[in-house]
This record gives structure tokens, sequence and C-alpha cells, in this order.
């Protein structure tokens, strides 16, 4: 049974929606006052929130921005309902980040229609996307089923590079995104002294240059290809799209996004204060985990020396070194460019930090 947050000062009111939303088979909460029901909304977690807008202490305006604050409460559906029709405020309210908007006198059919609707599209993307080339097109394809974002990808470009091809350099002027289709990409700094620091590994389904383009336009690091590669771009106007005009989607875009980002500040982490044999070792499990194979016969990369160097952050000489220990030791198996991974506990103990 879904629950229902209904927020509304005039106890006529309240209690003949109430009556409503019952009579459909929904639990309801209901509250007095705008803080009352900020209070509710944290403690029971409901499905959806419907809230008057003027209310004494705290208008609707004040819990929207007060919930949408809150992660534990942002991604929940927020309608407003309200005797004010004027256009103005319906505006105002969906600028805020209101799902729907109901005037009063509303029929019973409009309020059950509202909110059957804005539950299923809620539960839609709370479920969730893959972090992948799959999750990726899923998440799009659902996007273009809403009206205000029917249009977004629809004329996307896509491009090939072939191995070591700089996709755009530090600096460069970036207009949109690049979405990796296939292959592998590594991303680097290069410091004062000329010496690059890889900042990320990149496969299907990972986003380029997104944190560039939501600020100066101006690219914050190198992107490199590490084997043929085909990326898809998205326009800056797409993501704009994506992150304003609707929450639920605007939530789910900003998940895959920053799961990336939590990614990235680990790693720069791990080389910050890790020895070389560790971060070869985390080195060698992140580009398993990423592009290696799930099953026991397939626990391996294929990866050049100087690729692999420069993920690490050492000379090749020093990885070529590493890599002979780590194989005496019977941790893993070399081949040409194959690695082969034989104890991956053993090397995750030695990749903690």
């Amino acid at each position: 049974m879904k629950t229902i947050l209904l927020i509304e000062d005039d106890t006529d009111m309240r209690e003949n929606t109430s009556e409503i939303l019952e009579l459909a088979r929904y639990r309801v909460i209901q509250a007095e006052n705008g803080r009352k029901g900020i209070e509710l909304a944290r403690e029971h977690m409901p499905d959806l929130v419907l809230c008057d807008i003027m209310m004494p202490e705290l208008d609707g305006y004040g819990v929207l921005h007060l919930l949408a604050r809150d992660p534990r409460t942002a991604e929940i559906p927020f309608v407003f309902i309200s005797a004010k029709a004027e256009r103005g405020e319906v505006r105002k309210g969906m600028e805020l980040g209101a799902d729907d908007y109901l005037t009063k006198p509303f029929e019973e059919s409009e309020l059950l229609n509202a909110i059957e609707g804005r539950l299923k599209r809620s539960e839609l993307f709370r479920k969730g996307f893959d972090h992948s080339l799959a999750g990726s097109e899923k998440f799009m394809d659902q996007v273009r089923g809403i009206d205000s974002l029917k249009d977004v990808g629809q004329d996307r470009k896509t491009r090939n590079f072939e191995r070591k091809e700089v996709i755009f350099y530090e600096g460069d002027e970036l207009g949109s995104i690049f979405l990796i289709r296939s292959g592998k990409v590594r991303t680097y700094r290069m410091n004062q002294d000329g010496k690059e620091l890889v900042t990320g590994l990149h496969g299907p389904g990972d986003y380029l240059g997104y944190m560039s383009v939501m600020e100066n336009g101006k690219a914050i690091e190198t992107a490199e290809t590490l084997e043929p590669t085909e990326v898809a771009l998205i326009p800056k106007e797409d993501i704009l799209a994506l992150l304003y005009r609707d929450r639920d989607v605007s939530i789910r875009f900003i998940k895959l996004l920053t799961k990336e980002v939590k990614e990235k500040e680990s790693q720069l982490l791990e080389m910050a204060y890790a020895s070389v044999r560790q971060r070869v070792a985390q080195a060698l499990l992140r580009l398993h985990e990423r592009f290696g194979g799930g099953s026991e016969d397939s626990l391996g990369v294929r990866i050049s020396r100087e690729d692999l160097a420069t993920i690490v952050g050492t000379a090749t000489e020093s990885l070529i070194r590493t890599l002979t220990d780590l194989k005496h030791e019977g941790l893993i198996e070399v081949q040409g460019r194959d690695i082969r991974l034989r104890d991956v506990k053993a090397l995750a103990r030695l990749a903690a930090v």
C-alpha cells in the first residue's frame, strides 16, 4: 500500500481529500501545517507528498525547498494543491522542483490520475539504471518518453577514434560531453613538471567531459583512447535539459554521473598514499573489474606496458620489474600484453592502503 503525506491547513479540505485517497486504497498521513509536514516526511518517508501552498508557519514553497535539500527526501514526488490558479504561481512551483500542480477545487479523478501518474514515473526512475552502455541507453529511452524531453538525444552524432588518439586535450573548449559506446579511454592531467597524472579509466557507458561543460566549458583533463573507441556526442543543450526540465530525470542523471566521480576520488587517494606495488595491484584489479570477464576463465586484462605504466603513475621499467615480482609470487601470469590474475584475493590484500 502506497503512503501519501497530505499537508493542508484547511481541516475540511484535508479530511475530504484524505477520504478520497483512503477509498482508493492509499495510506494517508495528515499534517495541518508545513513544519509538521516536514517532520512526518522525514519520519515516514512517504511515496508522495500532496502539499498546499498558503499555510501558517511554513508555506508549501518552504516545504518543497527543505525536502529537496535533504538527500533522504529529495526523490519523493511532490504535488502542489492550491486555490491559486495564476500562471505565475504555477510556474514558480514547477521551477522550484514540484512534479505537478492541482488547482482547488479539483475533481476526484483529476486527483487520483495525477497521483497514479507521478507514482508510476517515480517508481520507474527509482529502479535506477546500470552503470553501463545498456543502462545509459535505457535511461535515454525512458527520458524520451517524457513530453518535455522527447527531443533529447534524437540527433546524436557518433565519432570513432583509433588507439592512442586524443578525444580532447586539457584546456580545449567543449560544447558536448562524450558517452563511450565501445573501447577504453584514460583521462589524465599534466602537472607543472610535465608529468602525467591519470585521473580515470573509462569504458562503455561512461561519460567524459561533463564537469568541464557544466563549469566554464574548458576541458580540465585530456582524454586518450587505449584501443579503437566509439563515442556519442551529447550537446550541452541536451545536458541542461536533463538537469533542469524534470526532477526525476535530473536526480537519476546526476547519480549516473556521480558514481564515476566517487570512483575517480577513490583512485586519486589510492595513488597519493600507495606504493608502486600497491598501485600496480590496484590498477590490475580496476582494469579487470571494468574491462575483464566475469568468469574464472577470464580473470585477466590486455594492455600495453606503456599504458599500464601511465595508469599506475610510474616508469615503464619500474612497472615491468613489479609485474615480474608479482609473477614470481604466483599472483599473476604474463604472456605478451595479456596479464592473468591468478590470486585475486592476494592482490586485493596487497592493494589495500
